[in-house]
Protein backbone atom coordinates (compact mmCIF):
# COMPACT_ATOMS: atom_id res chain seq x y z
CA UNK A 1 0.00 0.00 0.00
CA UNK A 2 2.87 2.34 0.79
CA UNK A 3 4.51 1.67 -2.57
CA UNK A 4 1.33 2.17 -4.59
CA UNK A 5 0.44 5.36 -2.70
CA UNK A 6 3.94 6.71 -3.24
CA UNK A 7 3.64 6.05 -6.98
CA UNK A 8 0.08 7.27 -7.35
CA UNK A 9 0.50 10.52 -5.42
CA UNK A 10 2.73 11.95 -8.19
CA UNK A 11 0.08 11.16 -10.82
CA UNK A 12 -2.63 12.52 -8.53
CA UNK A 13 -0.67 15.77 -8.26
CA UNK A 14 -0.56 15.99 -12.05
CA UNK A 15 -4.34 15.55 -12.13
CA UNK A 16 -4.81 18.33 -9.58
CA UNK A 17 -2.52 20.99 -11.01
CA UNK A 18 -1.58 20.26 -14.63
CA UNK A 19 -4.99 21.22 -16.08
CA UNK A 20 -4.71 24.68 -14.50
CA UNK A 21 -1.23 25.22 -15.97
CA UNK A 22 -2.44 24.15 -19.42
CA UNK A 23 -5.42 26.51 -19.15
CA UNK A 24 -3.12 29.39 -18.22
CA UNK A 25 -1.23 28.81 -21.47
CA UNK A 26 -4.55 28.58 -23.32
CA UNK A 27 -5.75 31.88 -21.80
CA UNK A 28 -2.49 33.65 -22.69
CA UNK A 29 -2.77 32.35 -26.24
CA UNK A 30 -6.32 33.59 -26.67
CA UNK A 31 -5.94 36.90 -24.83
CA UNK A 32 -2.71 37.90 -26.56
CA UNK A 33 -3.16 36.09 -29.84
CA UNK A 34 -0.04 34.08 -29.04
CA UNK A 35 0.35 30.95 -31.21
CA UNK A 36 3.23 29.62 -29.09
CA UNK A 37 1.11 29.66 -25.93
CA UNK A 38 -1.71 27.88 -27.77
CA UNK A 39 0.74 25.31 -29.07
CA UNK A 40 1.92 24.67 -25.51
CA UNK A 41 -1.66 24.33 -24.27
CA UNK A 42 -2.48 21.84 -27.02
CA UNK A 43 0.57 19.72 -26.34
CA UNK A 44 0.11 19.83 -22.58
CA UNK A 45 -3.50 18.70 -22.99
CA UNK A 46 -2.23 15.54 -24.69
CA UNK A 47 0.24 14.89 -21.89
CA UNK A 48 -2.56 15.53 -19.40
CA UNK A 49 -4.68 12.84 -21.07
CA UNK A 50 -1.86 10.28 -20.97
CA UNK A 51 -1.15 10.89 -17.29
CA UNK A 52 -4.85 10.82 -16.42
CA UNK A 53 -5.18 7.40 -18.04
CA UNK A 54 -2.19 6.03 -16.13
CA UNK A 55 -3.48 7.57 -12.91
CA UNK A 56 -6.84 5.87 -13.46
CA UNK A 57 -5.06 2.49 -13.52
CA UNK A 58 -2.98 3.13 -10.39
CA UNK A 59 -6.03 4.54 -8.61
CA UNK A 60 -8.03 1.43 -9.45
CA UNK A 61 -5.30 -0.75 -7.94
CA UNK A 62 -5.52 1.34 -4.76
CA UNK A 63 -9.27 0.87 -4.56
CA UNK A 64 -8.83 -2.91 -4.67
CA UNK A 65 -6.06 -2.73 -2.06
CA UNK A 66 -8.33 -0.84 0.34
CA UNK A 67 -10.70 -3.79 0.39
CA UNK A 68 -8.20 -6.65 0.14
CA UNK A 69 -5.45 -5.39 2.45
CA UNK A 70 -7.50 -3.57 5.09
CA UNK A 71 -10.54 -5.70 6.02
CA UNK A 72 -10.49 -4.53 9.64
CA UNK A 73 -10.54 -0.88 8.61
CA UNK A 74 -13.22 -1.23 5.94
CA UNK A 75 -15.34 -3.53 8.08
CA UNK A 76 -15.45 -1.13 11.01
CA UNK A 77 -15.26 2.33 9.42
CA UNK A 78 -15.83 1.84 5.70
CA UNK A 79 -19.30 3.41 5.83
CA UNK A 80 -17.81 6.51 7.48
CA UNK A 81 -14.82 7.59 5.44
CA UNK A 82 -16.14 5.78 2.35
CA UNK A 83 -18.32 8.89 1.87
CA UNK A 84 -15.23 10.83 0.79
CA UNK A 85 -14.30 8.21 -1.78
CA UNK A 86 -17.83 8.19 -3.18
CA UNK A 87 -17.62 11.96 -3.69
CA UNK A 88 -14.18 11.56 -5.27
CA UNK A 89 -15.62 9.11 -7.81
CA UNK A 90 -18.07 11.76 -8.99
CA UNK A 91 -15.25 14.28 -9.48
CA UNK A 92 -13.16 11.63 -11.23
CA UNK A 93 -15.84 10.89 -13.83
CA UNK A 94 -16.52 14.60 -14.32
CA UNK A 95 -12.83 15.21 -14.92
CA UNK A 96 -12.65 12.33 -17.40
CA UNK A 97 -15.63 13.62 -19.37
CA UNK A 98 -14.33 17.17 -19.67
CA UNK A 99 -10.79 16.09 -20.52
CA UNK A 100 -12.31 14.28 -23.49
CA UNK A 101 -14.39 17.34 -24.44
CA UNK A 102 -11.39 19.66 -24.10
CA UNK A 103 -9.11 17.55 -26.29
CA UNK A 104 -11.87 16.84 -28.83
CA UNK A 105 -12.87 20.50 -28.86
CA UNK A 106 -9.59 21.91 -30.15
CA UNK A 107 -10.89 21.57 -33.70
CA UNK A 108 -14.60 21.85 -33.09
CA UNK A 109 -15.43 24.59 -30.55
CA UNK A 110 -15.16 28.35 -30.67
CA UNK A 111 -12.06 29.67 -28.84
CA UNK A 112 -13.64 30.79 -25.56
CA UNK A 113 -16.19 27.94 -25.48
CA UNK A 114 -13.27 25.54 -25.76
CA UNK A 115 -11.41 27.35 -22.99
CA UNK A 116 -14.53 27.17 -20.80
CA UNK A 117 -14.72 23.41 -21.35
CA UNK A 118 -11.38 23.12 -19.53
CA UNK A 119 -12.55 24.88 -16.37
CA UNK A 120 -14.50 21.87 -15.01
CA UNK A 121 -11.28 19.85 -15.28
CA UNK A 122 -9.56 22.23 -12.87
CA UNK A 123 -12.55 22.26 -10.51
CA UNK A 124 -12.82 18.46 -10.61
CA UNK A 125 -9.12 18.08 -9.83
CA UNK A 126 -9.50 20.29 -6.78
CA UNK A 127 -12.70 18.49 -5.74
CA UNK A 128 -11.02 15.10 -6.06
CA UNK A 129 -8.13 16.31 -3.92
CA UNK A 130 -10.54 17.61 -1.30
CA UNK A 131 -12.35 14.28 -1.19
CA UNK A 132 -9.35 11.97 -0.97
CA UNK A 133 -7.36 14.13 1.44
CA UNK A 134 -10.42 14.54 3.65
CA UNK A 135 -10.47 10.73 3.99
CA UNK A 136 -6.83 10.76 5.06
CA UNK A 137 -7.32 13.71 7.40
CA UNK A 138 -10.29 11.88 8.94
CA UNK A 139 -7.92 9.03 9.78
CA UNK A 140 -5.79 11.58 11.65
CA UNK A 141 -8.73 13.22 13.43
CA UNK A 142 -11.72 10.85 13.24
CA UNK A 143 -15.17 12.25 13.92
CA UNK A 144 -18.60 12.71 12.42
CA UNK A 145 -20.08 9.37 13.53
CA UNK A 146 -21.81 7.76 16.50
CA UNK A 147 -21.17 4.28 17.91
CA UNK A 148 -23.14 1.95 20.11
CA UNK A 149 -21.96 0.21 23.27
CA UNK A 150 -20.19 -2.46 21.21
CA UNK A 151 -18.25 0.12 19.19
CA UNK A 152 -20.28 -0.36 16.00
CA UNK A 153 -21.04 2.69 13.84
CA UNK A 154 -24.75 3.50 14.08
CA UNK A 155 -24.93 7.01 12.56
CA UNK A 156 -22.78 9.04 10.18
CA UNK A 157 -22.70 12.82 9.75
CA UNK A 158 -21.24 13.34 6.24
CA UNK A 159 -20.39 17.04 6.54
CA UNK A 160 -18.47 16.45 9.77
CA UNK A 161 -16.65 13.51 8.20
CA UNK A 162 -15.52 15.43 5.11
CA UNK A 163 -14.70 18.66 6.96
CA UNK A 164 -13.00 17.06 9.93
CA UNK A 165 -10.53 18.77 12.25
CA UNK A 166 -7.41 18.01 10.19
CA UNK A 167 -8.96 18.81 6.80
CA UNK A 168 -8.47 22.57 7.26
CA UNK A 169 -4.70 22.24 6.91
CA UNK A 170 -4.21 18.89 5.13
CA UNK A 171 -6.29 19.80 2.06
CA UNK A 172 -4.56 23.13 1.23
CA UNK A 173 -1.21 21.54 2.07
CA UNK A 174 -1.78 18.79 -0.51
CA UNK A 175 -3.22 21.11 -3.18
CA UNK A 176 -0.35 23.58 -2.87
CA UNK A 177 2.11 20.69 -2.85
CA UNK A 178 0.59 19.43 -6.09
CA UNK A 179 0.95 22.84 -7.75
CA UNK A 180 4.57 22.99 -6.60
CA UNK A 181 5.35 19.51 -7.89
CA UNK A 182 3.72 20.02 -11.28
CA UNK A 183 5.07 23.55 -11.72
CA UNK A 184 8.67 22.66 -10.97
CA UNK A 185 8.46 19.30 -12.76
CA UNK A 186 7.14 20.77 -16.03
CA UNK A 187 9.57 23.69 -15.84
CA UNK A 188 12.45 21.26 -15.33
CA UNK A 189 11.69 19.58 -18.67
CA UNK A 190 12.05 22.87 -20.53
CA UNK A 191 15.13 23.81 -18.52
CA UNK A 192 16.82 20.62 -19.72
CA UNK A 193 15.86 21.51 -23.29
CA UNK A 194 17.35 24.99 -22.89
CA UNK A 195 20.55 23.52 -21.46
CA UNK A 196 20.78 21.47 -24.65
CA UNK A 197 20.65 24.60 -26.76
CA UNK A 198 16.94 24.96 -27.51
CA UNK A 199 16.49 28.61 -26.53
CA UNK A 200 13.45 29.42 -28.71
CA UNK A 201 10.34 31.13 -27.35
CA UNK A 202 8.55 27.80 -27.07
CA UNK A 203 11.01 26.64 -24.41
CA UNK A 204 11.22 30.01 -22.65
CA UNK A 205 7.43 30.23 -22.32
CA UNK A 206 7.20 26.53 -21.45
CA UNK A 207 9.54 27.21 -18.54
CA UNK A 208 8.04 30.56 -17.51
CA UNK A 209 4.40 29.53 -17.06
CA UNK A 210 4.80 26.50 -14.75
CA UNK A 211 7.75 28.03 -12.88
CA UNK A 212 5.69 31.15 -12.12
CA UNK A 213 2.87 28.99 -10.74
CA UNK A 214 5.28 26.99 -8.57
CA UNK A 215 7.08 30.12 -7.35
CA UNK A 216 3.76 31.65 -6.25
CA UNK A 217 2.62 28.46 -4.51
CA UNK A 218 5.85 27.86 -2.56
CA UNK A 219 5.72 30.66 0.06
CA UNK A 220 2.03 29.99 0.70
CA UNK A 221 2.83 26.29 1.11
CA UNK A 222 5.54 27.03 3.68
CA UNK A 223 3.08 29.14 5.68
CA UNK A 224 0.41 26.40 5.54
CA UNK A 225 3.02 23.79 6.48
CA UNK A 226 4.03 25.82 9.53
CA UNK A 227 0.36 26.06 10.56
CA UNK A 228 -0.04 22.31 10.02
CA UNK A 229 2.98 21.48 12.19
CA UNK A 230 1.59 23.62 15.00
CA UNK A 231 -1.79 21.91 14.71
CA UNK A 232 -0.15 18.48 14.81
CA UNK A 233 1.72 19.46 17.97
CA UNK A 234 -1.70 20.16 19.53
CA UNK A 235 -3.81 17.34 18.04
CA UNK A 236 -1.21 14.56 17.63
CA UNK A 237 1.50 15.45 20.14
CA UNK A 238 3.18 12.04 20.02
CA UNK A 239 3.62 12.32 16.25
CA UNK A 240 5.12 15.79 16.66
CA UNK A 241 7.40 14.55 19.45
CA UNK A 242 8.71 11.76 17.22
CA UNK A 243 9.26 14.14 14.31
CA UNK A 244 11.20 16.63 16.45
CA UNK A 245 12.99 14.22 18.83
CA UNK A 246 11.15 15.62 21.89
CA UNK A 247 11.67 12.73 24.29
CA UNK A 248 10.40 14.37 27.49
CA UNK A 249 7.72 16.96 27.99
CA UNK A 250 9.52 20.23 28.51
CA UNK A 251 9.68 23.96 27.97
CA UNK A 252 12.60 25.51 26.03
CA UNK A 253 12.47 22.52 23.67
CA UNK A 254 15.36 22.60 21.18
CA UNK A 255 15.13 22.01 17.45
CA UNK A 256 17.37 19.33 15.95
CA UNK A 257 18.52 19.53 12.35
CA UNK A 258 19.48 16.13 10.97
CA UNK A 259 20.86 13.44 13.21
CA UNK A 260 19.55 10.08 14.40
CA UNK A 261 17.85 8.91 17.58
CA UNK A 262 20.02 6.04 18.87
CA UNK A 263 19.51 4.48 22.26
CA UNK A 264 17.40 7.38 23.46
CA UNK A 265 20.03 9.96 22.48
CA UNK A 266 20.17 12.29 19.48
CA UNK A 267 23.42 11.84 17.62
CA UNK A 268 24.93 13.79 14.73
CA UNK A 269 22.37 16.63 14.81
CA UNK A 270 22.69 20.40 14.91
CA UNK A 271 20.91 21.61 18.05
CA UNK A 272 19.14 24.99 18.09
CA UNK A 273 18.05 25.89 21.64
CA UNK A 274 14.40 26.82 22.34
CA UNK A 275 13.38 26.79 18.66
CA UNK A 276 10.81 23.98 18.96
CA UNK A 277 8.99 25.84 21.71
CA UNK A 278 8.98 28.97 19.57
CA UNK A 279 7.62 27.01 16.60
CA UNK A 280 4.80 25.53 18.68
CA UNK A 281 3.78 28.54 20.74
CA UNK A 282 5.91 31.56 19.77
CA UNK A 283 7.60 31.47 23.17
CA UNK A 284 10.63 29.75 24.64
CA UNK A 285 8.46 28.93 27.65
CA UNK A 286 5.93 26.99 25.57
CA UNK A 287 5.49 23.48 26.96
CA UNK A 288 5.99 20.81 24.29
CA UNK A 289 4.72 17.31 24.94
CA UNK A 290 7.27 14.53 24.53
CA UNK A 291 7.32 10.84 23.75
CA UNK A 292 7.08 10.17 27.49
CA UNK A 293 3.35 11.06 27.33
CA UNK A 294 2.62 7.78 25.51
CA UNK A 295 3.40 4.16 26.20
CA UNK A 296 6.19 2.71 24.01
CA UNK A 297 3.60 0.64 22.14
CA UNK A 298 1.69 3.82 21.24
CA UNK A 299 4.67 5.70 19.78
CA UNK A 300 5.61 5.91 16.07
CA UNK A 301 8.03 3.06 15.29
CA UNK A 302 10.65 4.97 13.29
CA UNK A 303 11.39 8.44 14.75
CA UNK A 304 14.66 8.78 12.84
CA UNK A 305 12.89 8.13 9.54
CA UNK A 306 10.17 10.62 10.48
CA UNK A 307 12.63 13.29 11.57
CA UNK A 308 14.86 13.00 8.51
CA UNK A 309 11.87 12.93 6.15
CA UNK A 310 10.48 16.06 7.80
CA UNK A 311 13.85 17.83 7.65
CA UNK A 312 14.25 16.90 4.00
CA UNK A 313 10.76 18.16 3.17
CA UNK A 314 11.33 21.50 4.91
CA UNK A 315 14.85 21.92 3.56
CA UNK A 316 13.77 21.24 -0.02
CA UNK A 317 10.82 23.62 0.36
CA UNK A 318 13.14 26.46 1.38
CA UNK A 319 15.55 25.63 -1.45
CA UNK A 320 12.64 25.84 -3.90
CA UNK A 321 11.57 29.10 -2.24
CA UNK A 322 15.05 30.51 -2.97
CA UNK A 323 14.78 29.37 -6.59
CA UNK A 324 11.39 31.06 -6.92
CA UNK A 325 12.84 34.26 -5.43
CA UNK A 326 15.73 34.10 -7.92
CA UNK A 327 13.20 33.81 -10.71
CA UNK A 328 11.02 36.65 -9.40
CA UNK A 329 13.94 39.07 -8.91
CA UNK A 330 15.35 38.37 -12.35
CA UNK A 331 11.93 38.81 -13.95
CA UNK A 332 11.34 42.08 -12.11
CA UNK A 333 14.66 43.49 -13.27
CA UNK A 334 14.70 42.29 -16.87
CA UNK A 335 11.06 41.39 -17.64
CA UNK A 336 12.51 38.18 -19.06
CA UNK A 337 13.45 34.82 -17.59
CA UNK A 338 17.11 34.32 -16.61
CA UNK A 339 18.89 31.97 -18.99
CA UNK A 340 22.22 31.45 -17.23
CA UNK A 341 23.37 27.85 -17.01
CA UNK A 342 23.41 27.78 -13.20
CA UNK A 343 19.82 28.96 -13.06
CA UNK A 344 18.73 26.42 -15.67
CA UNK A 345 20.58 23.66 -13.82
CA UNK A 346 18.75 24.60 -10.63
CA UNK A 347 15.38 24.52 -12.43
CA UNK A 348 16.27 21.18 -14.04
CA UNK A 349 16.83 19.72 -10.54
CA UNK A 350 13.78 21.40 -9.03
CA UNK A 351 11.31 18.86 -10.43
CA UNK A 352 13.06 15.95 -8.72
CA UNK A 353 13.41 18.02 -5.54
CA UNK A 354 9.68 18.83 -5.48
CA UNK A 355 8.74 15.16 -5.95
CA UNK A 356 11.16 14.15 -3.18
CA UNK A 357 9.61 16.74 -0.83
CA UNK A 358 6.14 15.40 -1.67
CA UNK A 359 7.14 11.82 -0.88
CA UNK A 360 8.82 12.88 2.37
CA UNK A 361 5.66 14.71 3.40
CA UNK A 362 3.62 11.59 2.73
CA UNK A 363 6.00 9.53 4.87
CA UNK A 364 5.62 12.00 7.73
CA UNK A 365 1.82 11.87 7.49
CA UNK A 366 1.45 8.09 7.31
CA UNK A 367 4.35 6.75 9.37
CA UNK A 368 3.81 9.45 11.99
CA UNK A 369 0.27 8.22 12.68
CA UNK A 370 1.48 4.72 13.52
CA UNK A 371 0.70 2.47 15.31
CA UNK A 372 -2.81 3.77 14.50
CA UNK A 373 -4.56 3.51 11.16
CA UNK A 374 -7.44 5.55 12.64
CA UNK A 375 -5.87 7.72 15.30
CA UNK A 376 -6.51 6.37 18.82
CA UNK A 377 -9.44 4.26 17.59
CA UNK A 378 -8.08 1.43 15.44
CA UNK A 379 -4.56 0.04 15.36
CA UNK A 380 -2.89 -0.83 12.09
CA UNK A 381 -2.27 -4.37 13.33
CA UNK A 382 -6.02 -4.83 13.87
CA UNK A 383 -6.97 -3.33 10.51
CA UNK A 384 -4.58 -5.05 8.11
CA UNK A 385 -5.20 -8.44 6.51
CA UNK A 386 -3.76 -11.61 7.98
CA UNK A 387 -4.01 -13.48 4.68
CA UNK A 388 -0.98 -15.20 3.21
CA UNK A 389 0.42 -14.50 -0.23
CA UNK A 390 0.97 -10.77 0.30
CA UNK A 391 4.49 -10.94 -1.12
CA UNK A 392 3.13 -12.42 -4.35
CA UNK A 393 0.62 -9.62 -4.72
CA UNK A 394 3.34 -7.07 -4.00
CA UNK A 395 5.49 -8.63 -6.72
CA UNK A 396 2.57 -8.40 -9.14
CA UNK A 397 2.00 -4.75 -8.30
CA UNK A 398 5.71 -3.99 -8.75
CA UNK A 399 5.69 -5.58 -12.19
CA UNK A 400 2.51 -3.74 -13.19
CA UNK A 401 3.76 -0.37 -12.02
CA UNK A 402 7.16 -0.89 -13.62
CA UNK A 403 5.41 -1.64 -16.90
CA UNK A 404 3.19 1.43 -16.48
CA UNK A 405 6.17 3.65 -15.70
CA UNK A 406 8.15 2.43 -18.71
CA UNK A 407 5.16 2.68 -21.05
CA UNK A 408 4.33 6.19 -19.84
CA UNK A 409 7.92 7.30 -20.35
CA UNK A 410 8.02 5.84 -23.86
CA UNK A 411 4.73 7.50 -24.85
CA UNK A 412 5.80 10.91 -23.54
CA UNK A 413 9.20 10.54 -25.18
CA UNK A 414 7.57 9.67 -28.50
CA UNK A 415 5.31 12.72 -28.27
CA UNK A 416 8.29 14.97 -27.48
CA UNK A 417 10.24 13.56 -30.43
CA UNK A 418 7.33 14.19 -32.79
CA UNK A 419 6.97 17.75 -31.58
CA UNK A 420 10.70 18.45 -31.91
CA UNK A 421 10.67 17.09 -35.46
CA UNK A 422 7.71 19.31 -36.35
CA UNK A 423 5.44 16.31 -36.94
CA UNK A 424 2.38 17.82 -35.26
CA UNK A 425 -1.21 18.49 -36.18
CA UNK A 426 -1.36 21.60 -33.96
CA UNK A 427 -1.73 23.80 -37.01
CA UNK A 428 -5.09 22.19 -37.74
CA UNK A 429 -6.70 23.99 -34.79
CA UNK A 430 -9.04 26.62 -36.32
CA UNK A 431 -8.04 29.30 -33.83
CA UNK A 432 -4.77 27.77 -32.72
CA UNK A 433 -1.11 27.87 -33.69
CA UNK A 434 -0.33 28.44 -37.34
CA UNK A 435 3.00 28.39 -39.07
CA UNK A 436 4.31 31.85 -40.06
CA UNK A 437 3.91 32.73 -43.69
CA UNK A 438 7.12 32.71 -45.70
CA UNK A 439 7.47 35.42 -48.31
CA UNK A 440 8.07 34.22 -51.84
CA UNK A 441 11.64 34.79 -53.03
Amino acid sequence: MGFTLGFHIVLASMGIAFPAIALIANWIGLRRGDPVALELARRWSKVMAVLFAVGAVTGTVLSFEMGLLWPGLMGRYGEVFGISFAIEALFFFTEAIFIAIYIYGWRRLSPWAHFASGLPIVVSGLGGALSVVSANSWMNQPGGFDVDAAGRVVAVHPVDVVFNGAAAYEIPHMVLGAYMVVGFLVASVYAVGMLRGRRDRHHRLGLAIPLSVAALATPVQIFVGDTAARSIAHDQPVKFAAIEYVQRTTTHAPEYLGGALVGGKVRGAVKIPDLDSYLVGFSAGQRVKGLDTAKPADRPPAPTLLHLAFDAMVGLAFALLALGAWWAIAWRRRRAPPEGRWFLRAVALSGVAAVAALECGWIVTEVGRQPWVVYQRLRTADAVTTASGIWWSLAGVLVLYLALGVATGLVLRALARRWRDGDSDDAEVPYGPTAPEVAAP
